[in-house]
């Protein structure tokens, strides 16, 4: 990181080239071009693009090298023995438009993840479609307003709670609805009186991310359940942190009528540049014929077929059957854990994140956990309220955790808490990472009280090869093309 490598295209010189061709070559090549023509790309060397691309590998900061304490994102390690399987030719080397005979294990292998799903959720029926998350949500959206429509009113509104991800706004706007807010109340929780307000026959479903953002569990979950379906409406559960009470609460259990995963958050697979998402979808009994098509349909003989037609379906939602390669990954996860396993992978994410409460609550500020009684779930949330009286601010703070070569927690969200810090970090971590961390974060405490902090914080990170940076201008005026120098 002391280094910035410049792009291919300022290495380039004319006529240079990593491949001899035999002179006088006249006839077009592969690409259409003729030899040495300029069509605009790098002329470098062999050596030059290996070591261009190997060192920029070395640059990468990765859940392989370092420990991401970013929260509400979930940047858990994904198991070795789940990229072997998912590697296997018999996975890798397969196309969605075979006939449904020649791929009978890669829909036994889809049939027993949407079991385990349905298990571990108490749902009746899953649908592993969709692309990702917030498409997920989306599916889950649609699937509500179609059994509102089937019993004649669609409704017009969704709830959904201050705290939530921006995800659900978006999508119940994309579904037609009107999104009304609903506050947190001073412990971070929903506020049940304006929930209870909110109420009437207008109102489609409430979208709950439990645990929430905050990271925490909301209490009254069973009591919002009930008085949502009193009004004939659903309760959909945003999903996205599942990671913490898989195993442990069963979300049916609670009330739930639809619920979303976020694969990569619970089961391990590739996170973000690391590999497509995948965001399958549970519902209740009631909910079911609405789910999109295909369907896997496991017949009397023990075989499968993806079934295309069913009379209430809101349809496709994508061209084919969702990201196969995640569903491997998954479902590889899940058995060699088992259930007892992934109970006791929620029951570490939530220990680890209860550690780093603990040791931080006395140097940063903590908006809801404010006595020792108070817990968090898989994720705790700092604010910047302390440092700021000494003029030293969130953003200045994670550029502080560059120079310790430790990537920042998420900041700024959730949007409920001025200058929030939030972490998770996940029961992949042991004890020495996580008091690494915990030693960094004091010790940045303990710098952001000392006379001439406001100065010296101003001015980092110093550690990197790219010192400060004016993001507002970043942000405004991105430059995306190499103009040349």
């Amino acid at each position: 990181m002391t280094f910035e490598e410049k792009l291919l295209f300022e290495q380039s010189a004319v006529g240079r080239t990593g491949a001899d061709l035999e002179e006088g070559t006249a006839e077009k090549l592969c690409t259409g071009q003729t030899p040495r023509q300029s069509i605009g790309l790098p002329e470098v060397s062999e050596p030059q693009v290996v070591r261009h691309f190997t060192r920029l590998s070395q640059q990468n900061y990765a859940i392989d090298t370092n420990f991401f304490p970013l929260g509400s994102c979930t940047m858990k390690h994904n198991p070795r023995i789940n990229e072997k399987i998912a590697r296997l030719d018999g996975f890798a080397d397969i196309h969605p438009l075979q006939p449904d005979e020649t791929v009978q294990g890669a829909l036994a292998l889809m049939y027993e993840l949407e079991q385990w799903l349905c298990k571990l959720t108490g749902l009746a029926k899953t649908t592993l479609n969709p692309s990702a998350g917030a498409h997920g949500e989306l599916t889950g959206a649609m699937i509500i307003r179609k059994a509102h429509e089937q019993r004649g009113n669609p409704r017009k509104i969704i709830l959904v709670p201050d705290s939530a991800h921006g995800t659900n706004p978006a999508t119940a706007a994309m579904c037609g609805y009107t999104c009304k807010t609903i506050p947190s109340n001073k412990d971070g929780l929903v506020d049940m009186a304006a929930f209870e307000e909110a109420l009437n026959e207008d109102v489609a479903a409430f979208m709950l991310t439990n645990p929430n953002t905050c990271g925490l569990f909301e209490p009254n979950v069973k009591a919002i359940a009930d008085k949502l379906h009193s009004i004939g409406a659903y309760f959909y559960c945003d999903g996205a942190n599942f990671n913490a009470i898989c195993g442990k609460v069963k979300p049916a259990d609670l009330g739930v009528d639809v619920m979303q995963f976020n694969l990569h958050k619970t089961f391990s697979t590739p996170h973000g540049g690391g590999g497509p998402g995948s965001g399958p979808v549970a519902v209740c009994e009631a909910l079911a014929p609405y789910l999109p098509t295909p369907h896997i349909q496991k017949n009397k003989n023990g075989t499968f077929k993806l079934q295309h037609n069913s009379a209430n379906s809101i349809g496709r939602i994508r061209s084919f059957q969702g990201q196969f390669g995640m569903f491997v990954r998954a479902l590889s996860y899940m058995k060699s854990h088992g259930v007892d396993g992934l109970t006791k992978a929620s029951e570490n994410a939530v220990l680890n994140a209860n550690y780093v409460l603990a040791h931080l609550k006395n140097h940063f500020n903590t908006p809801f956990n404010k006595d020792d009684k108070s817990f968090c779930m898989h994720e705790c949330l700092l604010s910047e309220k302390w440092q700021k009286q000494h003029g030293i601010t969130t953003h200045e703070i994670a550029k502080a955790l560059l120079d310790h070569k430790i990537h920042p927690m998420t900041v700024y969200f959730p949007l409920v808490v001025g200058g929030a810090m939030l972490i998770e970090p996940t029961e992949s971590e042991p004890k020495e990472v996580l008091d690494q961390f915990i030693a960094v974060m004091k010790k940045i405490a303990d710098e952001a009280k000392q006379p001439g902090a406001k100065e010296i914080f101003g001015k980092l990170p110093k550690q990197t090869f790219h010192k400060k940076l004016d993001e507002v201008k970043a942000a405004r005026q991105p430059k995306t093309t190499f103009e040349g120098p």
